[in-house]
Parts: C-alpha cells; sequence; structure tokens
C-alpha cells in the first residue's frame, strides 16, 4: 500500500472525507498522523540546527557497531 500527506483548508475537510469514504476498506484506509507536520518540520529544523552548531556527536556504523558489540 502507498501513502500520501495531504494539507486542506478545514471547509474541505467534510467533503474530503466523504469523497475518501466511498472507497473500500481493502482500497483506502485513513490514518490519523500523531504528529502533525509543522511539529515535525519544527523538529527536524531543531535538530539540524544543532547539527550545524556542533551539539551533536556523530559516530561512524563501523564505531557504533563495535559500541553494540562490547555489551
Amino acid at each position: 500500500m502507498e501513502s500520501i500527506h495531504i494539507e486542506f483548508q478545514p471547509n474541505v475537510k467534510e467533503k474530503l472525507l466523504e469523497f475518501l469514504n466511498s472507497f473500500s476498506k481493502n482500497e483506502l484506509k485513513i490514518v490519523e498522523e500523531e504528529n502533525s507536520f509543522e511539529a515535525t518540520k519544527s523538529l527536524l529544523h531543531q535538530r539540524l540546527k544543532d547539527l550545524k552548531e556542533g551539539k551533536v556527536n556523530l559516530i561512524s556504523i563501523e564505531d557504533y557497531e563495535k559500541s553494540l558489540d562490547q555489551d
């Protein structure tokens, strides 16, 4: 199954849901998002800022795998 993200004005929601509900449950499933697009966007911008400012320590995959083997 594939998924898409749709942003719409509140006045369109009823019409949009009516249309989407015309499909069978095998054809289409409406999934409510846990995080809003804007919240996710804000979080990612903060993480990028932290990375650029050197507040994040990055390690290679090899070093990460070695740390797992030490446990």
